[in-house]
């Protein structure tokens, strides 16, 4: 009797043992379960609302009319392509004037004008260039020299803002096109009053919406495209006074070299 009393306690520590570690199992996997639950809900959220951003903006752009906001976009892309070019246009046109300056002071002590021009034909940049021009006039004299630095400056700043006036009719031309969008969107509105006989909001809601949604792409344009027109604007003036700064020392290295 005692051994199968024992018999029975055995079995039922077992089975006990059993349904504990069953539960264990099972409370784990139902936490793994709810955490994928959980990250799959939340990237679905994200991507759901990613999607939305961009139907929601396919959506405006489609009301505010394919006619006008086509062209409000060609204009943010044309300035676009035109800004991105200038900004690496005038990145690699920007040289250390100060060691170009030395270096061509070094070298006319050494070498002469022709060891000069060389180091100018191996710099690239504005200011090179302009240095090149003044030492190739050497042999006509100073004078000669800082004519043709002045000449050659012009020409180079010229080569800065090309294009860029193209960037600025750009933003004008943006939110003048928003805005036409309003008068013509109002027109349709008062069209409609105008067709039923009476002043229902229904009937100018459209009109209105597709004033506004012009407006604002305009307005979006203007803004993107000024920023980036002031930081160019910014750079050009920047390498100017570089490139006049530079002028200066060189017409003071030919004078040294002229009266050595």
């Amino acid at each position: 009797m005692k051994r199968l009393f024992s018999i029975l306690t055995i079995l039922a520590i077992m089975a006990v043992g059993n349904t504990t570690l069953n539960a264990a199992n099972s409370s784990e996997i139902f936490t793994e379960v709810a955490v994928n639950f959980v990250q799959d809900d939340a990237a679905a959220a994200d991507a759901e609302e990613s999607q939305g951003f961009h139907q929601e903006l396919k959506k405006r752009f489609i009301e505010g009319g394919p006619g006008f906001m086509g062209i409000v976009l060609l204009c943010l892309i044309l300035g676009l392509a035109i800004a991105f070019e200038r900004i690496i246009y005038l990145n690699l046109a920007t040289t250390n004037s100060k060691k170009l300056a030395q270096n061509v002071e070094d070298a006319m002590k050494s070498g002469g004008v022709e060891a000069a021009k060389e180091v100018c034909r191996n710099t690239s940049g504005p200011v090179a260039s302009i240095y090149y021009q003044g030492l190739d006039r050497m042999h006509e004299g100073v004078e000669a020299s800082e004519k043709a630095v002045v000449a050659y400056g012009g020409v180079q700043m010229g080569q800065l803002e090309k294009n860029v006036s193209w960037v600025s009719l750009f933003i004008a031309v943006a939110p003048m096109l928003g805005f036409m969008g309003t008068v013509i969107g109002m027109i349709q509105a008062f069209d409609k009053i105008e067709a039923a006989g009476d002043m229902q909001p229904s009937l100018v809601a459209g009109g209105i919406k597709v004033a506004l949604l012009t407006t604002v792409f305009g307005l979006i344009v203007a803004i993107i495209l000024q920023v980036f027109y002031n930081y160019i604007i910014a750079k050009i003036d920047s390498i100017v006074n570089d490139m006049e700064d530079a002028s200066i020392t060189l017409i003071d290295i030919l004078v040294a070299h002229k009266n050595k």
